[in-house]
């Protein structure tokens, strides 16, 4: 075995072994300590990660085993998804998103209510059509707003993990939008032809992509299918009360069920 490294992670110490810490060559540990990226010592020489030092246990132990072990009353399946994310070792990632598909089956009954609301919108922009040469172009845009109400916060995060803004040429999970655990509104733009890519980021219009079906989302349709889609594979069923039929087929109200 190799030496023993102690860590310092946020001020908590670990230590551990450089095999165990480069069991993952592409993670993030596994490039610091090969040397592709600087490491920073504390006081006592120790390397030193500016990153929870709680949480940190549990990265090291799968680092170790293979396996993710949290406690059966675990709460900070959001901070863990953050840390996971930094240390990017992507066997880590696969087991938590298993980890929460299996948290939130594990949930007790559960409601999920969508309002859906759509409008019309006349953007103007600018087409280049030669140097020195501009014309001023308008065109009808489709302007979609979903309102979210779930009484499971780990579907939340489901839907969060599969629905991406596209925005300045980025992809961003809907999930860092997620301010309250059980609401969430989702405000995004139908792509429109002849429309610039950097008038999009200009006029702040974000449009919303289906991940990892790399699928854009321009109509309610395709929206409802898609949420139906995760929804249903979580074990939610379509209320046969609520709402009227009309409402469900105009694209209205979506109100799903789960019972345990």
């Amino acid at each position: 075995m190799s030496e023993p490294i102690t860590l310092n992670v946020g001020g908590k110490l670990y230590t551990t072994s450089l095999s165990t810490l480069t069991s993952f060559p592409d993670s993030m540990l596994g490039a610091m300590f090969s040397g592709k990226i600087p490491t920073k010592k504390d006081s006592q020489g120790n390397c030193f990660i500016d990153r929870d030092g709680k949480i940190f246990r549990y990265i090291l132990n799968f680092l170790r085993t293979s396996h993710l072990d949290l406690p059966e009353d675990f709460q900070e399946v959001g901070l863990l998804r953050r840390e996971v994310d930094f240390y990017q070792i992507q066997p880590l990632i696969e087991a938590l998103q298993e980890k929460e598909v299996e948290l939130s089956k594990a949930e007790k009954n559960a409601m999920l209510n969508i309002t859906l609301d759509q409008k019309t919108q006349t953007v103007h922009f600018t087409v280049r059509e030669a140097p020195q040469i501009y014309s001023l172009s308008s065109s009808n845009m489709e302007v979609f707003s979903a309102h979210i109400f779930s009484t499971s916060c780990l579907f939340l995060k489901l839907l969060g993990s599969k629905l991406y803004y596209c925005f300045n040429g980025n992809l961003s999970s809907i999930s860092s939008y997620l301010q309250d655990p059980n609401h969430l509104t989702l405000d995004w733009v139908a792509g429109v032809e002849g429309l610039p890519e950097e008038e999009y980021t200009r006029q702040n219009l974000k449009r919303l992509w289906v991940v990892p079906d790399n699928k854009q989302i321009n109509s309610f349709q395709v929206f409802v299918e898609e949420v139906l889609k995760i929804a249903m594979s979580d074990g939610f069923c379509i209320d046969s009360a609520h709402p009227h039929t009309s409402d469900f087929m105009n694209n209205k109200i979506i109100r799903l069920i789960r019972y345990k």
